[in-house]
């Protein structure tokens, strides 16, 4: 990234600032701007280093860093580690893998609130992490993908006449 044209800008702004005191003021502007110059980089680098470390914080594992190269600042950002999710055969029921987006999605976001066990809220950070998502888009796409299947046939419960045994499952 060239700094050039910024430090440009900040000599033009300080001379038209300048002309408004008069040629004096002015003849003080351009002398003062050279020895300035490496003040207004140094500043400038100083932002683009507060900007990469907010980035780093919002993306970590991952980083974003500043380093100079011939005098110029260069980004350079390191992704976080992806991880190829082992092939697994699912479960009739489970979610896929990549479910179409869901209807409506170009209204507004509502919110709902709910409680499960503490148990069940373990395992959904967990699967949340494992696919590399926030639990909020881990329980989206699960909302999503539960919502497009075929309405479930109704549990079947039947008892047997001698040993009160009880038979749970789907049918088709």
């Amino acid at each position: 990234m060239d700094l050039t044209t910024y430090v440009s800008r900040l000599r033009e702004e300080l001379a038209s600032a300048a002309e408004l005191g008069g040629s004096e003021a002015r003849a003080l502007a351009e002398r003062l701007t050279a020895p300035m110059e490496s003040a207004f980089r140094l500043a400038l680098l100083d932002a683009l280093s507060a900007a990469a470390d907010e980035i780093t914080s919002d993306l970590a594992p991952g980083s974003v860093e500043v380093r100079l190269r011939a005098g110029d600042p260069a980004f350079v950002v390191t992704l976080p580690p992806v991880e190829a999710p082992a092939p697994e055969v699912m479960p009739y029921g489970a979610m896929p893998a990549s479910p179409p987006p869901p209807d409506g999605e170009e209204g507004g976001v509502s919110r709902i609130n709910f409680r499960l066990s503490e148990q069940l809220k373990s395992r959904i950070e967990q699967a949340a992490a494992r696919d590399g998502l926030s639990v909020n888009a881990w329980l989206v796409r699960a909302a999503s993908a539960a919502a497009q299947q075929p309405a479930a046939a109704p549990t079947v419960t039947s008892s047997h006449a001698f040993g009160g045994q009880r038979y749970t499952g789907w049918a088709r």
